[in-house]
């Protein structure tokens, strides 16, 4: 199994790419030129928006895990860009150099509706306006469409090992006056990297899934672990399903969370 992984310097990658190359996994990091990585990973220098320097890196792999993403710039022409053009050119590339690697795409939880009636399932009809999401969706249908052996994980809020999102996520709530009393998804890098496994070994084949811990978390106690505080309020909350998802189908697929909680996560020092 030789596995080619894009987004190796972002906050999932960097926490993902050591722990499979400490599960015996031959990775390879797809980087931009004069970037290294930091485990014992072949790097292959290639830009998702340059296709003709994608066909080394995906010569031989068995696997692809797309990670590679950007959603934290007002630009959305680069968010359409890199998210749907970047992975159109990556699909491109594997189906003429490897076409029967499977492809992993990390997708996100932000896909679903915010005035959603139950906690997002994978086959709810999802149309979202926002670039980063929207982008997602766009992504997932190229996928799906591209012949390949195919799997759609949609994260959640992803947090731990030091990453700061926690930190990152109080203060936008606080800048968006987001209800105390939301709630929302969450999975920590471990268990993200458990379900990115899962998928290397073909359970998820075919699949688009929701994959989360077992408890989601109030915006107020994230907030509060980190030295945050929202405003209080008591008025009646809207869209209280909005980024709070389904993971029933991951669990039938045989996917178990070891870190089941933001608190667990804390008791653990996993942090």
């Amino acid at each position: 199994m030789t596995v080619l992984v894009t987004g190796v310097t972002g906050l999932v990658g960097t926490r993902l790419l050591p722990r499979l190359v400490e599960a015996g996994v031959d990775c390879r990091a797809l980087v931009r030129q004069g970037k290294e990585v930091g485990a014992d990973a072949t790097a292959v220098e290639g830009d998702l928006l340059a296709p003709a320097t994608l066909e080394e890196a995906v010569k031989g792999v068995s696997d692809i895990i797309h990670l590679a993403a950007v959603f934290r710039t007002q630009d959305t022409e680069l968010i359409w860009q890199s998210n749907v053009e970047g992975t159109r050119n990556l699909l491109a590339a594997v189906k003429a150099h490897a076409p029967e690697a499977r492809f992993i795409l990390a997708s996100t939880s932000n896909v679903y509706e915010e005035g959603g009636t139950h906690p997002g399932r994978e086959d709810d009809p999802v149309a979202p306006e926002q670039a980063y999401p929207a982008s997602k969706i766009a992504a997932e249908k190229e996928l799906r469409d591209s012949g390949l052996n195919w799997t759609v994980l949609r994260f959640p809020f992803v947090y731990g090992e030091g990453d700061g999102h926690i930190e990152d996520f109080a203060k936008y709530a606080i800048a968006g006056k987001w209800h105390p009393a939301k709630k929302i998804s969450t999975i920590h890098h471990r268990d993200l990297a458990m379900a990115v496994q899962l998928a290397l070994g073909g359970a998820f084949d075919g699949h688009i899934v929701n994959v989360a811990d077992d408890a989601t978390m109030s915006v107020c106690e994230l907030a509060a672990l980190v030295g945050e505080r929202l405003e209080p309020s008591s008025a009646p909350l809207e869209n209280p399903w909005h980024l709070h998802v389904d993971g029933s189908l991951a669990r039938g697929l045989g996917f178990r969370p070891t870190v089941r909680s933001v608190y667990q996560a804390i008791q653990e020092n996993l942090m």
